[in-house]
């Protein structure tokens, strides 16, 4: 099983770009990218404040992937 997201996606449709983004939830350019590119799974913290600055829950933005298919609850 991995995790997987939808920042990418979500982040284009609020009308963020990396920059901004990572300056409203205090982390890096470099970090955005990395959990976009699925390379860095955030702390609940980070992922929180993502959720929380592109208004969706967690849920939405983060899920499980098993088998080549995406597993949403």
């Amino acid at each position: 099983m991995r995790v997987s997201n939808g920042l990418r996606r979500l982040r284009r449709v609020r009308g963020f770009g990396v920059s901004a983004l990572a300056k409203e939830v205090g982390i890096s350019r470099q970090s955005i990218y990395a959990i976009e590119s699925g390379r860095y799974v955030p702390n609940t913290s980070i992922a929180l404040n993502l959720a929380s600055v592109l208004q969706v829950s967690v849920e939405e933005l983060f899920f499980i992937k098993a088998q080549g298919r995406a597993r949403r609850q």
